[in-house]
């Protein structure tokens, strides 16, 4: 009896203290992330035709010039339908080439004579375009027709109800149907392919009133300016898009959080000694940087303003300018004489200059601000998506003032963005403040908490400590992690919105704390006898959400700004999304050089 009591004692002794070591191996469990984005991202392009959006709630434009060619003087028409459940006055914003009529069920309702360009422009989340008119839209079908002339140069017309700045409506907003889906002796073939019927083209003059202006009528030839001409669709273009989307995104497309993955992996790279997960961050900027020709080509040729990675071509969303880039301008640190480091440096040398000169900033302040919702909003995400990348650009140049610069703007920023964004009272960060109207609290979500206080780091752990700002943003970090401790659960996690105890535990939000958590017990900006205790815990928890296959559990999926807290309350969360995802490799990377100093 007492033998079999040793083996079992044992046997328990062995499964705990295994138990024990696998715990002690964050690097281990992050790996397996790391090793599942090496499985499963193709980086390449698969060839679509665009989907064809049946709900006019976004950009949609007649492409003349590429059916019709450009080289001569001409007249186009475009036809479709809107169609409403009710009588609607509708907005409709509007750019195009020289000269444009339009007639909404026969009514004349915009026009302009002119011999100009387009002058379209990529605002923050949205195109901006130059004019606008609105139409009475009856109940049912109603007939759109274009007219448009070319001198002979760009030959398009672009229509789009008015953004919403990407702001959280109150109530759900109805858009009008477009196309061709009600259009009598229209079958449903074609308007699955198209929007837009299109004729021509004609004679030049738009003073000249051709046939499609008095009857929409099929199988008949009209006198063109060169032939005879009869309706048809407009030319159909390939697409590029990425390959398996899921309702967050990829791990590929451009943006921040599949940058800041690129960036995790960079550094699990060199904690590791495993190159594949070099090869991997390597992989992903140089699809990004080999592919700037062709994703320019789709955007400024095609016309296609929101296909796969569009935002890399002149975004004016730090999302999609310096935080991204961060992978590649620490692989430009890190390695020389590489495949396509021209092109990096290239493209870096412009973020450069962007976050000096690009952005907008607050009034009478150094942080950058945004347009959306509202001119102009202060976000807690912008810490995150700006400073991490001002303090590698100081890293990056070899010029001592330049160095210094960037350190500074940093460091101003950084403090400048708490005048916005920093609740004292809660001694949380509140997720955006509008500059208009200060006075408005918005919710303390997560992840944006997260955001403050990663960049808080960055900046602690590369900025001289004789700095004038250093004592102020270590004094803050502080303040921070200790107000940020008394809302972790029992069981490690911290709340999607911090504050709300009914509001869902999240993964990103509380990595990203452990993380930040970590690395101030290892360089000495906290305490370590009363941190370590809630990094573990937080790390327990985090890791309680990695399957072994890699799958990562209870992402919030990206959010924006609002007012209201039930957003917040309400937002969907994922597996495996990159917002969270880069910020779990992260976690497992610092705690576990936490933990390694801690053995020494």
């Amino acid at each position: 009896m007492e033998k079999c009591i040793s083996v079992l004692l044992l046997f328990f002794l062995l499964a705990t203290g295994a138990k024990a070591q696998t715990e002690l191996h964050p690097v281990e469990k992050v790996k397996k992330i790391g090793d599942k984005l090496i499985r499963e991202t193709p980086f390449a392009y698969k060839l679509v035709f665009p989907a064809r959006n049946q709900v006019f709630n976004g950009l949609n434009f007649v492409d003349f010039g590429r059916t019709f060619g450009r080289e001569k003087a001409a007249i186009a028409y475009g036809y479709t339908q809107l169609t409403v459940l009710k009588d609607t006055l509708f907005t409709i914003e509007i750019e195009h080439n020289d000269s444009c009529k339009i007639w909404c069920n026969g009514d004349l309702v915009y026009e302009k004579k002119s011999n100009k360009d387009i002058g379209i422009k990529r605002d923050e989340r949205n195109m901006a375009l130059s004019s606008s008119f609105q139409v009475h839209l009856k109940k049912g079908s109603n007939s759109l027709l274009i007219k448009s002339a070319t001198a002979g140069k760009e030959w398009c017309v672009f229509l789009q109800p008015p953004g919403d700045k990407d702001a959280v409506p109150d109530e759900q907003r109805t858009y009008p149907e477009i196309g061709l889906m009600h259009v009598q002796y229209v079958d449903s073939s074609v308007a699955t392919l198209s929007n837009w019927l299109v004729i021509g083209p004609f004679a030049p003059g738009m003073d000249t009133e051709h046939a499609p202006e008095k009857e929409l009528r099929f199988g008949t030839m009209y006198p063109g300016a060169f032939a005879p001409v009869t309706w048809s669709v407009p030319k159909a273009e390939v697409l590029g898009d990425v390959i398996g989307a899921k309702a967050w995104g990829t791990t590929y497309q451009w943006n921040y959080h599949n940058g800041g993955v690129a960036w995790a992996m960079e550094q699990l790279s060199e904690l590791t000694g495993e190159k594949k997960y070099g090869q991997w961050a390597a992989n992903f900027c140089d699809f990004q940087m080999e592919g700037m020709p062709f994703v320019n080509y789709q955007v400024n040729t095609l016309r296609a303003y929101n296909s796969a990675n569009a935002m890399v071509i002149s975004s004016r969303l730090l999302d999609f300018t310096l935080a991204p880039s961060l992978p590649l301008i620490y692989r430009l640190r890190k390695e020389k004489n590489f495949k396509n480091e021209s092109i990096y440096k290239a493209y870096i040398h412009k973020m450069m200059d962007y976050a000096r000169t690009g952005q907008i900033r607050s009034i009478g302040l150094t942080n950058y601000t945004r347009t959306t919702p509202e001119e102009y909003t202060v976000w807690v995400d912008d810490m995150f998506m700006g400073i991490p990348f001002l303090m590698q650009a100081g890293l990056y140049t070899n010029d001592p003032e330049q160095r210094k610069l960037y350190f500074d703007d940093a460091a101003s920023q950084l403090l400048d963005f708490t005048k916005h964004v920093w609740d004292k009272d809660a001694r949380l960060f509140m997720h955006a403040n509008y500059s208009r109207r200060p006075q408005v609290k918005l919710p303390y979500w997560s992840r944006a908490n997260g955001w403050a206080i990663w960049a808080m780091t960055e900046v602690l752990i590369a900025l001289p400590r004789n700095h004038p700002k250093y004592n102020a943003i270590l004094n803050l970090y502080c303040d921070f992690a200790n107000s940020l401790i008394r809302y972790q659960t029992p069981e490690g996690f911290w709340h999607n919105v911090i504050n709300r105890n009914d509001s869902p535990v999240e993964v990103s939000g509380t990595a990203i704390f452990t993380m930040a958590m970590a690395r101030g017990v290892r360089l000495g900006w906290l305490d370590a006898k009363k941190f370590t205790p809630v990094v573990e815990k937080g790390w327990k928890a985090t890791a309680s959400e990695i399957e072994d296959n890699g799958t990562v559990h209870k992402i919030c999926v990206g959010t924006m700004c609002s007012e209201d807290v039930n957003y917040y309350m309400t937002r969907p969360f994922y597996d495996d999304d990159t917002h969270g995802s880069f910020a779990v490799i992260f976690a497992g990377m610092e705690v576990q050089k936490m933990l390694d100093q801690q053995k020494k």
